[in-house]
């Protein structure tokens, strides 16, 4: 038996139990299993302590079947040992728990001697105990002599292991444990001898240091109780249907009255209520000696097995578990840092609120801990917040006045989240918040239209959507509900009746704003339904659909075709002139299938869907509705269909007219002695603008537009008053007319002479663009310049790749003046001040276009670059660009000097800048080993590399560069951390050591960074210091150095190269300079060496080196600059981010629970259902001041 001090061990009958008996048969054990061995009167003069062994009982070496000298036999060929057994898998675990239960009815000693080995085994030793230990030592002992024995050169063990094997083998363990009890629950477990002396061994082993065998035996122990909580809860189960038969005997009349009856049960009552004070003892024992301990073990999933476990118990046996006592561990953990226990944390408590009997007993639990799941579904680990989310949806379903609204809006915002789980357990939240509940007065509402149930959802959603203050994303939000509302989403009928019908009386209407935003819901919820995979920015890529899912793909697309080709026509005459009706509902056709306009006799409805879009193009010169159009279009127009006819009739009817209309304005327009008015160039502009749309999609090179285009570029250029948007569309419309041309020939469909007219025309046109880049007007010159770049691109050599060669005719090089007239450009256009760029017409004050501007002059490098990366421009043009970069570095280097304040946004949105940096070097550090080290070589000497102005006693120009180089320092491997700190010694002096001023924090920190894990060994098996220190290792274990992680192959030859990177100079091969001079004691001597050798092969690329060393450093001094003027693009530009409580700088709980001393409750188990008597109100265990010191202030914000 197990002795704990002040044990409630008075029998309660429980108040509620779920009877799994359903007749009096149950209770009875006709193989007399509840015969309890060694108890009697023996047992009750007094239980043994736990860990004394029983010596009786197994002088003789009988065996059961399956078992030969303490290993079992498979078949009768070999003998195993128990671990070997599980190991394997292939015996059912029931049968060999059978087989060692009859192995201990024979011999307890040696069997359980067995059982003990397997779980010493179970954690990775090699050692043994032999039988002499087990008589004459204590466990501690035990113990200490396992770990004496254990290897230490390796970390692994089988619970760690990886693959098929081993993850079968954690699953056979925790089988294993839970049939041995079960097993045995009638009999063995109450002998005072087996579950002693196991949960006394499984006890010490969670106390030690060795990671292995507390890992191992911490598992153990957490299946052994939850086996227990099983045996109780029968235990329950059969005392209720004990006292129920006792209170009906005795309830009949004397003559019919069995007093044998009676006192066979009141006999089986008092048996019953002593085996629950056992198992109440066993539970205890476990509970105080393992759970308190070890969930706030120093290893993350040692921390995750309690708390999962303790969810068990909870959602099994709720009437002993499901209180305040035990769901504060749960709360606790809630704070771990490790997202893999907060995971745990947040599956438990599902369980429970999964079950509404069980969710209304967790109140007092969900008022204080509400705040801290709300937080969490902005958790850093996504399954954490995923998790959580789901989590506060049961809270939800449970009751509605739990959460209030701005906890619910911390939710709603959230299925605009980029990552899809999160968002999808958004939309369910939002689902059940806003959907879920119906009112008496919708119950009889229509199915389908605008009076429906659906009618009022619809409406709903676009509530929400205009609402949602922080994204406009229609898609997002379709995609985060479709898998709770699918079928709200597409009633599409209801839509379009809320768009096309009038209001009922009394009905408000939506005002155009909240049509628009259903229009845009509805296109959404067609292109979700008919691609069947999320918006851009959600998932990896479009998957392969199964069966079910393409047939239903196939079902939605068949309705949207039937509904929509009657409706769209009715929508774009409603909707005309709205822009942004107009463009998403001609977005709508792209979804079509088309041969049901044929199958269906939907010819009238297609007609009149031409002439709607004809109508769209007639009055709209909006570009997007242009683009709609076109694109509608070029989807109809598909050969492969009946009606391609029939639609390309009616495109070739539309372009002619607009053709016609384009040459005769353009005559007018173009004649000489006369001023073009403005309606003239209106008229002029907004045709050629639907041409210029037209022609990027459709092939219009049959009405010979060259001509008109050129003659238009010509004279404005000759008499340059031409309207700069008519030239910019001129450019632009001769451009789709080359590259349509280029198209025919290169497809081998055009005539003899194509080849030569098109050489004509683009040459012609390029000279057209140079000449322009040199006019005045910005967006002319911008619009030139990026078109001519991209035909010299397309025109240049490699346009007779991949077996081309008869396109050799059209191969164009630019001359020098060409090429310097491109450079010039860059020079004048895109390396200027922001301030000084008036590109935008005296509007830079405005934050939005100072990043347009930017953004434009970005697209202007990159054309010019591409032009550089294919050889089309010399390449040594490449070193003014890099110039340019260097000019801007100094300039940034002069003005910002070492006074700068280091807690500025700016100055913290570059160190986020190097972190994420860092991310992307990924976790394999021997891959990124000499990138790394090369990345702190030439940081440090550039922080030292210009000395402070006012003299030796001030910290070097550049050293505040060492904060932001510090974000790196993790990514170096230990041996790597101790090479650059002493790189670093030696460009410090010993007056800089000693300084503790605030401008020599960036030194300090960069310092700590390299010193700190410098000693760690993650693969140690020794992973923390226990809580206790009953268990210590013996003076005769192994050294300390045994247990460090040797280098791999190859590892030295990585030191040596580190070593060379830093220390050593490296001679080229073909260095025609004499470096003898140079002595390797010197810093700069090897990048010196490597400088010269690279000048003799190109004097131009000191430039290009110096950029490819500071590439880094020249964000860090733009975003410096702008820190000095105010707040800088980067602020608008850097995405929230969003940390964890776990890890704030602050409030980081390093121990959850360090520094906690408290008496921990003994399990109680609840009083019968039938029990008259009601225990005392157990204090408010979430109090901080009932469990703690006063001088623990880890919880007190609970």
């Amino acid at each position: 038996m197990i002795a704990a001090q002040d044990l409630h061990t008075e029998f309660q009958f429980p108040q509620e139990a779920e009877s799994q008996l359903s007749s009096d048969t149950d209770l009875e054990d006709p193989d007399g299993k509840n015969a309890k061995t060694g108890k009697g009167v023996a047992a009750k003069k007094g239980k043994k302590a736990l860990g004394d062994k029983a010596k009786g009982g197994g002088a003789g070496r009988v065996t059961g079947p399956g078992w030969v000298n303490g290993h079992h036999q498979e078949n009768g060929m070999e003998n195993m040992t128990l671990f070997e057994v599980v190991k394997m898998g292939k015996s059912a675990t029931q049968s060999v728990v059978d087989d060692w239960i009859e192995a201990y009815k024979h011999d307890r000693d040696t069997t359980l001697l067995d059982l003990i080995n397997f779980f010493i085994q179970c954690s990775g030793c090699k050692g043994a105990v032999s039988g002499e230990m087990f008589r004459h030592m204590q466990n501690s002992e035990i113990i200490r002599k396992m770990t004496e024995e254990f290897d230490e050169d390796s970390g692994d063990y089988p619970l760690t292991l990886s693959g098929p094997q081993w993850k079968k083998f954690r699953i056979n363990f925790c089988d294993f444990i839970a049939v041995l009890v079960r097993q045995c629950q009638y009999s063995i477990i109450y002998d005072e001898y087996m579950m002693d002396t196991i949960i006394s061994l499984l006890t010490g082993l969670s106390d030690s240091q060795v990671r292995a065998f507390r890992h191992t035996s911490t598992l153990a122990a957490m299946k052994l109780m939850t086996a227990l909580v099983n045996v109780a809860l029968n235990l329950s189960i059969n005392m209720d249907n004990t006292q129920r038969q006792y209170e009906a005997e005795r309830n009949k009349v004397i003559a019919k009255r069995a007093n044998d009856r009676l006192e066979l049960l009141l006999q089986k009552r008092k048996e019953l209520q002593e085996n629950q004070d056992e198992i109440e003892n066993m539970m205890n024992a476990i509970f105080k000696g393992v759970f308190v301990h070890r969930y706030r073990d120093a290893i993350a999933e040692i921390r995750a097995i309690c708390i999962e476990e303790i969810g068990v118990w909870m959602k099994l046996y709720s009437d002993a578990f499901l209180n305040d006592s035990y769901l504060k561990y749960v709360g606790w953990t809630m704070h771990d840092k490790q997202g893999e226990v907060r995971l745990k944390c947040l599956t438990a408590l599902q369980g429970l609120f999964y079950n509404r009997e069980l969710s209304t007993r967790l109140e007092l639990f969900t008022s204080r801990f509400k705040d801290r799941i709300v937080s969490m579904t902005l958790d850093k680990e996504y399954d954490v917040a995923v998790q959580a989310i789901k989590l506060l949806t049961l809270v939800l379903q449970s009751s509605d006045e739990v959460l209030t609204a701005e906890d619910c809006e911390s939710v709603y915002h959230l299925v605009y989240s980029a990552h899809r789980p999160i968002a999808i357990a958004a939309g369910e939240f939002l689902f059940k918040k806003l959907f879920s509940h119906r009112g008496p007065e919708e119950e009889g509402l229509p199915r389908r239209g605008r009076q429906s149930l659906n009618g009022s959802l619809i409406k709903t959603t676009v509530f929400f959507f205009l609402e949602s203050e922080l994204h406009e994303h229609g898609a997002y939000l379709v995609d985060s509900l479709w898998e709770c509302a699918s079928e709200l989403l597409k009633d599409w009928e209801t839509m379009i009746s809320l768009l096309l019908d009038e209001p009922m009386p009394g009905e408000e209407a939506l005002n155009d704003r909240q049509e628009t935003a259903l229009v845009e819901i509805m296109l959404c919820a067609i292109r979700q339904a008919c691609e069947c995979h999320p918006p851009v920015g959600r998932g990896t890529g479009k998957r392969v659909l199964t069966a079910k899912e393409k047939k239903t793909q196939l079902d939605d697309r068949t309705r949207v075709t039937e509904m929509f080709a009657v409706a769209l026509p009715l929508l774009l005459a409603k909707y005309c002139v709205d822009i942004d009706k107009v463009t998403n509902l001609l977005q709508i056709p792209k979804f079509f299938d088309l041969d049901i306009y044929t199958t269906g006799r939907l010819e009238k409805h297609l007609d009149a869907l031409l002439r709607q879009i004809w109508e769209v193009v007639d009055k709209h010169t909006d570009t997007e509705v242009l683009e709609a159009c076109s694109t509608t279009y070029h989807y109809l127009c598909n050969e492969e269909f009946t009606i391609f006819n029939r639609v390309d009739i009616a495109r070739s009817q539309l372009l002619d007219e607009l053709v016609d209309k384009f040459n005769r304005l353009l005559e007018d327009f173009l004649q000489e002695g006369e001023e073009p008015d403005e309606d003239d160039a209106y008229q002029v502009l907004s045709t050629l603008k639907k041409i210029t749309t037209f022609h990027n999609a459709h092939d219009l090179t049959k009405w010979d537009l060259f001509t008109s285009n050129y003659r238009l570029l010509n004279t404005g250029l000759q008499n340059g008053d031409m309207p700069e948007q008519i030239v910019v569309h001129a450019m632009q419309c001769t451009h789709y007319i080359i590259l349509w041309h280029l198209a025919k020939v290169s497809d081998g469909t055009s005539v003899k002479g194509d080849m030569v007219t098109l050489r004509k025309q683009m040459r012609a046109f390029c000279l057209m663009c140079q000449r322009y880049i040199n006019t005045i007007n910005n967006a002319v010159k911008e619009q030139a310049f990026t078109i001519l770049c991209d035909l010299l691109l397309i025109f240049s050599h490699q346009i007779m790749s991949s077996g081309r060669e008869q396109l050799e005719s059209l191969v164009y090089s630019p001359d020098s003046s060409l090429q310097a007239e491109l450079l010039n450009f860059i020079l004048d256009h895109v390396f200027i001040d922001q301030d000084d760029d008036n590109s935008t017409d005296g509007q830079q004050d405005d934050e939005a276009s100072k990043i347009e501007a930017l953004h434009k002059r970005r697209n202007l490098l990159a054309a010019y670059c591409k032009l550089i990366i294919y050889n089309v421009v010399e390449i040594n043009t490449g070193a003014d660009i890099f110039k340019q970069y260097m000019r801007l570095f100094n300039d940034m280097l002069s003005e910002l000097g070492f006074n700068f304040d280091r807690s500025s946004s700016a100055f913290c949105g570059i160190k986020e800048l190097a972190r994420r940096f860092s991310l992307t070097f990924g976790l394999d550090q021997l891959k990124t080993r000499e990138a790394i080290a090369m990345l702190h070589k030439d940081g440090i000497e550039f922080a030292f590399k210009e000395p402070s102005p006012q003299g030796e006693g001030s910290p070097p120009l550049n050293l505040a560069f060492l904060d932001i180089l510090s974000e790196f320092s993790s990514k170096l491997i230990r041996q790597d951390k101790r090479t650059v700190h002493m790189y670093l010694e030696r460009f410090m002096t010993f007056q800089m050591a000693l300084q503790r001023e605030d401008c020599w924090l960036p030194l300090i920190s960069y310092r700590n960074s390299l010193q700190a894990g410098a000693d760690d060994d993650t693969m140690s098996v020794i992973s923390g210091i226990s809580s206790r220190g009953s268990t210590v290792r013996s003076k005769k274990s192994k050294p300390a150095t045994a247990s460090k992680r040797k280098l791999p192959e190859g590892e030295h030859c990585w030191c040596t190269l580190v070593d060379h990177l830093f220390y050593l100079p490296q001679q080229p091969i073909c260095s025609i300079r004499e470096n003898s001079s140079s002595s390797s004691d010197e810093p700069h001597a090897a990048s010196n060496v490597r400088s010269s050798a690279l000048n003799c092969f190109w004097p131009n690329f000191e430039p290009i080196k110096s950029l490819t060393k500071s590439i880094f450093l020249t964000c860090y001094f733009f975003v410096m600059r702008h820190s000095r003027r105010g707040s800088g693009l980067m602020e608008d530009d850097e995405e929230p981010i969003v940390e964890d409580v776990m890890m704030s700088s602050e409030d980081r709980l390093e121990d959850i629970n360090e520094g906690m001393d408290f008496d921990t409750m003994d399990i109680d188990l609840p009083a019968s259902k039938n029990r008259r008597e009601r225990t005392e109100l157990k204090p408010d265990y979430f109090d901080p001041s009932s469990i703690m010191d006063d001088s623990v202030g880890v919880f007190h914000f609970l």
